[in-house]
């Protein structure tokens, strides 16, 4: 049986020593996990007891104890698992044996450790148990008999050919949180239809509203269906979890990534539709405007956003535009927006009258919003960031010296942290008692 104080007394004495507290929870709990049935918050609770008997204070993240598995590829589901574990959750991820498609894409130093991959999976652990055969499924039930949570990012019918669903786990584990995230919602004609986030752009309307500014619709150019998708799978899991720890039971979730988009652009964009019968046109007009756009300055850009009243009065004494400080178009919010291709027109006209420093001096001490372009190169070196310590180098043990963000949320008391780098394929089957088939 499993013996919880035996557990606890390992804990802690790693934890005195000065090992990470989740990084020692980890390395012992598969040995004690082979003993019984325990799952991993169970023992957590077990291990803290103990702790507090003995005045050992264990600071562990706001998600210590929780066990999730990853079976999903590209950004969408290891992005929002990632985060989870960031907050201190065992992410156990479940790759083919040729690995997730994010191991080829950009640049890299070893074959299957690309740059994308490097960006969504730290903190995890990687085991490959082949699906398509009876040793690989009967692998993930022992997996999913201890974990809190499961993840997956397959269509539909694909999932259910495999027998990944919610039915069959909840037998084996009645308290699982079963999340399925993919393209379009499964009561409609789209269910099985395959999708990526250009097709996610193009199906929610995003990629139209950039015709605005452009001769065609166009994508933009960032990831913006998978990682708005990835945020509503991480606060559907963690919602779920407090449901469960108040009584309600293991549940499953559903994030389709068009819906999760429509409602995305639909915050500000329904505007007249808002209404039955309608009142007006779609779209929020200051938005859909070719003129709202970075400013030229006399040697660069500027983002400049007066926004109250106060804001537009002060630029104009500013500008030594005092005129227009009684002009009807720009006295309140709602003439401004009724008249925002002139009234953006008009502040084009202002900022290209002197240079951005001048600007961003005077804007800043008048407590009108500004700033500067950067360009990706200039993140690197952003003082901002370099004060929060917001990149993070780290010394891979195949990769040599890597770049990450951190965690962005901060806690108080849990602090989310970076425990484990990025897995080599199947790096942890042995670990987690799986037969090793990475190399086929």
């Amino acid at each position: 049986m499993f013996d919880a104080s035996m557990f606890a007394a390992e804990y802690i004495r790693y934890s005195k020593i000065g090992y990470n507290g989740m990084g020692v929870f980890q390395m012992l709990e598969w040995n004690f996990l082979a003993l019984d049935q325990w799952t991993p918050a169970s023992m957590t609770i077990a291990v803290r007891a103990a702790a507090q008997r003995q005045k050992v204070f264990i600071m562990a993240g706001a998600l210590d104890g929780i066990r999730v598995v990853e079976l999903a590829t590209v950004v969408l589901g290891p992005w929002a698992t990632q985060m989870l574990g960031d907050m201190g959750a065992d992410i156990v991820k479940i790759e083919t044996p040729t690995g997730d498609t994010t191991r080829q894409l950009g640049p890299r130093r070893n074959a299957g450790m690309a740059s994308l991959f490097l960006a969504v999976n730290r903190n995890k652990r990687s085991v490959v148990p082949d699906l398509t055969q009876d040793a690989g499924q009967e692998a993930l039930d022992k997996i999913i008999e201890t974990a809190d949570v499961f993840v997956h990012n397959m269509r539909p019918k694909v999932a259910a050919k495999l027998g990944l669903t919610y039915e069959r786990f909840a037998e084996k584990n009645p308290e699982l949180i079963f999340c399925a995230t993919f393209g379009f919602a499964s009561e409609g004609p789209l269910a099985d239809k395959p999708a990526y986030d250009d097709v996610i752009q193009a199906a929610s309307g995003l990629a139209d509203l950039q015709a605005v500014t452009s001769d065609q619709p166009r994508y933009v150019p960032t990831i913006m269906a998978d990682k708005t998708s990835a945020y509503n799978v991480l606060s559907a899991i963690l919602a779920a979890l407090v449901c469960r720890e108040r009584g309600g039971g293991g549940q499953a979730i559903e994030v389709p990534m068009f819906e999760t988009l429509v409602d995305f652009v639909m915050v500000e964009h329904l505007y007249g539709a808002c209404f039955e019968p309608q009142i007006g046109d779609m779209g929020y007009n200051r938005i859909l405007n070719a003129e709202r756009k970075p400013y030229a300055t006399k040697d660069g850009y500027l983002a400049v956003l007066p926004y109250t009243d106060a804001n537009w009065r002060d630029l104009f004494v500013l500008a030594g535009r005092e005129e227009l400080i009684g002009d009807e178009r720009f006295a309140t919010i709602t003439g401004r927006v009724n008249n925002s291709e002139a009234v953006y027109g008009i502040l084009a006209e202002i900022i290209a009258t002197r240079t951005s420093a001048e600007w961003r001096e005077i804007l800043d001490a008048a407590n009108i919003p500004v700033t500067v372009v950067n360009t990706k190169e200039m993140l690197l070196d952003n003082e901002q960031l370099l004060a929060g310590d917001f990149w993070q180098e780290k010394d891979h043990p195949t990769e040599g010296r890597i770049r990450m963000t951190r965690p962005t949320v901060r806690f108080s008391k849990t602090p989310s942290t970076v425990r484990r780098l990025q897995p080599q394929l199947g790096e942890h089957s042995a670990e987690i008692r799986l037969p090793d088939v990475s190399s086929g």
